[in-house]
């Protein structure tokens, strides 16, 4: 059978970009088509087509594109009208149609889109503009929804909010975590990295993620100051310089890692007391991968680290953010085993992803 893969904008590395990077394995006939893709050279030359707003500065600026974005899903190019399209969706793929066809449609979601529906854990639905158009936008997005085939979702956590937003039932498959990768070695590592590695603290806590304020770094660096240890944080991204200004609230006590390789980050994990994950997060790949390397996390009890963290076995789960809460969180995920978080992460592993995804579409 011919398909189409449709995806939401594509970063250059990211828990989505490895779900759809799975998909193109598993269906190495289907075309991709998506409204730009921030990494070169991801799949073979023409497998991939790019929305006219690849070629504008809106690509730069996913609020502005929004209403492009919204008429562009409905009327996608294709040579051939596909038997069935896979959509990745956390924004408006869902809504995908090609030349105006009602192609049998399976959209594997991330989340209903959080500024629109959940403005209360997506800072970008807290302006005015968004504000306004929410209500229009959801009785849009609710009625398309209504157009697949089947919905998967990322987590129980989602599901749920399939069905409160879309009125949807759906079926939880986890998105691909590589867990063969871990624990890793030093021998991955470059003679520079070697050298940043070692110069790290023996215990420290560690933030690992994109630097952008809802991940809620800042988190991690008040763990760090309420359990006594050092913090080490690890990305890029438009809140480092938010999360420097913080690292100087305590001399010599935080360390920031810039843009670390995946074998660093490997690293990272290992050397870490803890693995500390605040967000309300619709899944989480990294403390699952914190764990794969024998790391116990601390995460949010709010989100998909409460499905994947298992309560004092594999880590503790933060159901407040005081300097008390985080102290006994740290201490009791210290105290849990590295082989317990390694036996866990490995129920997550990606492995299968592409052939569950297969099964649960019938193709």
């Amino acid at each position: 059978m011919t398909g189409l893969i449709a995806h939401e904008w594509l970063e250059a590395v990211g828990g989505a970009e490895r779900v759809v990077d799975a998909w193109a394995t598993e269906f190495s006939d289907a075309p991709v088509v998506v409204p730009w893709d921030d990494r070169t050279g991801r799949w073979a030359p023409g497998r991939e087509h790019e929305a006219w707003l690849a070629r504008t500065p809106l690509r730069r600026h996913k609020a502005l594109s929004m209403p492009f974005l919204l008429s562009w899903w409905r009327h996608l190019p294709a040579d051939t009208v596909p038997e069935w399209m896979l959509c990745g969706s956390h924004l408006f793929a869902h809504h995908a149609r090609v030349h105006g066809r009602d192609v049998p449609k399976y959209v594997y979601t991330y989340s209903p889109a959080r500024y629109i529906w959940n403005p209360d854990v997506d800072e970008r639905g807290d302006s005015a503009a968004v504000r306004a158009l929410a209500a229009p936008l959801q009785r849009i997005d609710r009625r398309r929804a209504q157009e697949a085939v089947k919905i998967a979702a990322v987590s129980h956590y989602i599901a749920d909010r399939v069905e409160r937003c879309w009125g949807r039932e759906s079926t939880v498959i986890h998105p691909p975590v590589d867990v063969s990768s871990f624990p890793g070695s030093d021998d991955e590592l470059t003679a520079d990295e070697v050298a940043v590695a070692d110069a790290l603290p023996s215990d420290f806590v560690l933030g690992a993620s994109r630097f952008v304020s809802y991940k809620r770094l800042d988190v991690v660096i008040d763990a760090g100051a309420a359990a006594d240890l050092p913090v080490v944080l690890a990305g890029s991204g438009p809140d480092r310089d938010r999360l420097a200004a913080l690292a100087d609230e305590h001399p010599g006590r935080v360390t920031i890692i810039d843009r670390p390789s995946d074998a660093l980050l490997r690293a990272l994990y290992r050397r870490a007391l803890v693995y500390v994950f605040a967000p309300v997060e619709d899944f989480g790949i990294m403390p699952v991968e914190a764990m794969a390397a024998g790391t116990p996390v601390v995460g949010n009890a709010v989100g998909g680290a409460a499905e994947t963290v298992a309560e004092g076995v594999t880590g503790a789960l933060l159901h407040g953010f005081d300097a008390h809460a985080l102290r006994e969180a740290v201490d009791a995920a210290a105290r849990c085993a590295p082989d317990a978080c390694r036996a866990r992460a490995v129920s997550f592993d990606g492995a299968a992803f592409g052939t569950r995804i297969r099964e649960w579409m019938g193709v």
